[in-house]
């Protein structure tokens, strides 16, 4: 493989890296072969109890293969992907299919890479606008997902079934332990949820999950807000593990043209981690939709600027085998 191709392969799993991830769990592997750049799930990193069915993990591996898709679009890299659907290891390989021009839209989505947080602060009462909510819609579609906006007669019953659901985990000793686990990893990991990005337990419209267990503890926030937010179910119709894998790229798209466009973002999907609040999610969709995952947006009220969460070290996550020089050797007769 040239050497310019190896290395755009290798910088989109860089890129790749700073997708999110339940519990920044980052359960994913990267290896560049001799034409392409394979993802393969990592399983070590799902969550038991809170994903043991490994659907949020492929959702998470799903953002991953977007970011790095973005990547390579951005420096303006055509790319063939193929999702190997029945595959619960090898889940993708892009190839690379000629360079030209920079995608002048991916290149606002590989800026929001670096910017994008979740933010679980209130946000603002100011609303976000239809065209806004409209460009999300679209950004889903592109990658075969789609958007419901929760209206505002369904609001309740999402906040009830937000709430059923942080009850029903938190009840559940297993959940805590694995809870405990994730938000209290040692610094060279480079992975988990660290305090600095929680926020502490207020009343809100919908609650959001607790990653601090101590009362008190997490960034320090006002009761209510995020009358303006706008909550958005990603769903499609597929429950295979290409469909969820899809369903990552598709968050990915959402999230970071979100960002792209000045909106905070949340992903949501502890909803959707027990059974009864996820038939109630459900329902709000109608028909035969299977909810993939849920996105708060909305406008920022604190404009502090939130602690990255701690990254894996490449070296640990990609497998990069050395580019043969051409000067090297022939094992062939001369």
């Amino acid at each position: 493989m040239p050497g310019s191709e190896h290395d755009a392969l290798h910088s989109a799993a860089r890129e790749a890296l700073h997708a999110p991830s339940i519990f920044n769990t980052q359960p994913w592997r990267w290896r560049i072969s001799a034409d392409a750049l394979e993802l393969r799930a990592d399983w070590s990193r799902r969550l038991a109890v809170t994903d043991p069915d490994g659907l949020s993990l492929l959702v998470s591996c799903g953002a991953a293969l977007h970011h790095a898709r973005v990547s390579l679009a951005a420096a303006g890299w055509r790319v063939t992907v193929d999702r190997t659907t029945g595959d619960r290891n090898l889940l993708a390989r892009i190839g690379l299919a000629g360079l030209g021009a920079p995608d002048p839209t991916a290149v606002l989505l590989r800026d929001a890479i670096h910017v994008r947080r979740t933010d679980r602060r209130p946000f603002a009462d100011e609303p976000v606008p239809i065209e806004v909510l409209e460009a999300l819609t679209t950004a889903a579609a592109a990658e075969g997902g789609r958007l419901h906006r929760v209206r505002m007669d369904q609001m309740p019953m999402l906040a009830i079934a937000v709430s059923l659901a942080a009850a029903g985990e938190m009840a559940n000793p297993a959940y805590r332990v694995e809870l405990m686990r994730w938000t209290n990893r040692p610094e060279w990991s480079g992975d988990g949820v660290p305090a600095v990005t929680a926020v502490e337990k207020v009343p809100r419209r919908v609650p959001v999950r607790e990653f601090v267990l101590n009362p008190g503890g997490g960034l320090p926030v006002t009761p209510g807000g995020d009358r303006g937010a706008a909550y958005l179910i990603l769903h499609g119709h597929g429950a295979a593990v290409g469909d969820w894998l899809r369903a990552g790229e598709a968050l990915s798209a959402v999230l970071l043209s979100a960002v792209s466009r000045g909106l905070a973002v949340a992903p949501l999907t502890d909803v959707l981690e027990v059974a009864h609040p996820r038939d109630l999610v459900t329902g709000l969709l109608g028909g035969n939709n299977v909810p993939y995952a849920l996105v708060r947006c909305g406008y920022p009220v604190d404009s502090t600027p939130l602690a990255p969460s701690p990254r894996r070290d490449a070296a640990e996550v990609i497998d990069a085998p050395p580019i043969e020089s051409p000067d090297s050797p022939s094992d062939s007769p001369g």
